[in-house]
């Protein structure tokens, strides 16, 4: 899931973040609707992408490693 996030992240700019209580499913229907008053644009710092990256990265390595550890190495 990181490795996905990071990825996601390396892609988009900013991402809009809608407020759940005052949206309400015509606004994501209806172009012409506009979007809720509690809009947040949500843009990831640079050092983000990279972090998740590396995060989910050591984390599948840690988790290939585990059966040489345990002794069942398949």
């Amino acid at each position: 899931m990181l490795i996905i996030l990071g990825v996601e992240c390396l892609m988009i700019d900013s991402a809009a973040v809608y407020s759940a209580s005052e949206t309400n499913t015509s606004n994501f229907i209806d172009p012409s609707g506009g979007p809720s008053r509690s809009t947040k644009t949500w843009k990831p710092a640079e050092w983000m992408p990279w972090a998740l990256l590396s995060a989910g990265a050591v984390t599948i390595i840690y988790a290939v490693t585990l059966p040489k550890r345990w002794g069942h190495a398949g």
